[in-house]
């Protein structure tokens, strides 16, 4: 039979969580483990729903702790693995979230933010889990956090942090909120092959020549899965080479330094921001997730007014990009950093910015969105018109 042309992709009209979905099955997820909460639940429905289709296995888990437990073991047997939560599901993770680190286990979570603490807001937008993505698994660790802002980022963000998973052999957390997760945009899904797709590098010597925590150039060593005939020890413990619990300290060192060193030697690949009319702009708004939805409208209206306006939007929230914000501040008269926090990400600004720039903060703590509008006013302050 002579070959055909697929037919053109038709456009969708998706919730930021069911293109998460979407993003997570073009990436090859094929396991998913997780517990309904608000406002994340659409993720599990629709998984539930398209993953057995697809052969892959979905599994509501009977909680948070659990969930993440699961998808570490799937990762470790070869599947692409992926859970979802909200604020307080995301506090039980941290765990496992910190075994996935030390035991180099790829795997994807999504916290689709609310307001907290505890049960805090439920069906209310936050962004109060910024520091906890970077922090609140203890010890000294690296981690990879995006934050989305659009509904066709929550498919192809969705895709990328599978790659980062994979190629770096790490937890990737994906922050959304709830205003991105529950807003319907028309989007056009990719056919396969036009996103690249990465896989989790694998051993080139045969199992007796196998060493699973060998260092490399890149940092990252091969993950071959369970049953391929490469048998290595999986600890949460500080370990060696072969994975056996050591307490020696010139194991324990460059062990500790290469978790480090396989992120930081590729910020170039995981650092990400998006720019809107900086080049000439004299005032600058940082922001991410929902909040740069009503950052890009207040720069184009304040454009609109004659003010020079600009508007830097974090992708990458961890590992902070000082690089790509730092250019930025020496050259601009005042930055707006606008949260929905008491000023979390802000923090990270004023540590970069050492009094190279004035920087102020707007935030809000009521579960409501910061409007164009509010943005707009503090810009108009700033310029002094």
């Amino acid at each position: 039979m002579p070959e055909t042309t697929p037919p053109s992709p038709r456009p969708l009209l998706l919730q930021g969580n069911e293109a998460m979905v979407e993003g997570a099955l073009y990436a090859g997820c094929r396991f998913f483990a997780g517990y309904p909460i608000t406002p994340a639940t659409e993720i599990s429905e629709v998984m539930s729903l398209k993953l057995p289709a697809l052969g892959g296995t979905f599994i509501q888990m009977e909680d948070e702790i659990a969930s993440l437990g699961a998808i570490i073991g799937a990762s470790l047997a070869g599947v692409k693995s992926m859970t979802a939560t909200s604020g307080p599901g995301f506090s039980l993770m941290q765990e496992n979230l910190g075994f996935a680190v030390m035991a180099e286990v790829p795997c994807v979570v999504v916290n689709v933010m609310r307001a907290g603490p505890s049960t805090g807001l439920p069906t209310h937008v936050s962004q109060g889990d910024v520091q906890q993505a970077r922090w609140g698994t203890h010890g000294d660790h690296p981690i990879i956090a995006l934050s989305v802002s659009t509904t066709w980022e929550c498919f192809a963000l969705t895709v990328k942090a599978f790659n980062l998973s994979e190629t770096y052999r790490t937890p990737v957390i994906i922050l959304s909120d709830e205003v991105v997760a529950h807003t319907r945009e028309k989007i056009v899904l990719p056919r396969p092959g036009e996103l690249q797709v990465l896989e989790r590098p694998r051993p080139g010597a045969p199992p007796e020549w196998f060493i699973p925590y060998e260092d490399t150039p890149r940092g990252v060593p091969p993950l071959p899965a369970f049953g391929e005939g490469y048998r290595y020890h999986v600890t949460g413990l500080v370990h060696d080479v072969r994975g056996f619990p050591t307490e020696r300290p010139d194991e324990i060192a460059p062990l500790l330094n290469r978790l480090f060193r396989k992120i930081s030697q590729h910020f170039h690949d995981i650092q990400m921001v998006e720019e809107y009319l900086t080049d000439d702009a004299e005032l600058l708004v940082i922001a991410y997730g929902s909040v740069a939805r009503s950052a890009r409208r207040a720069v184009a209206d304040a454009r609109a007014q004659g003010l020079k306006a600009g508007l830097l939007k974090l992708i990458t929230l961890w590992p902070f990009p000082r690089r790509l914000v730092e250019p930025h501040l020496g050259r601009v008269r005042a930055v707006l950093v606008p949260e929905l926090n008491r000023g979390q990400m802000s923090r990270e600004v004023k540590r970069v910015n050492q009094g190279m720039t004035k920087v102020e903060t707007l935030n809000r703590i009521d579960g409501k969105l910061i409007t164009p509008g509010e943005i707009l006013a503090r810009l108009q302050a700033l310029s002094g018109k």
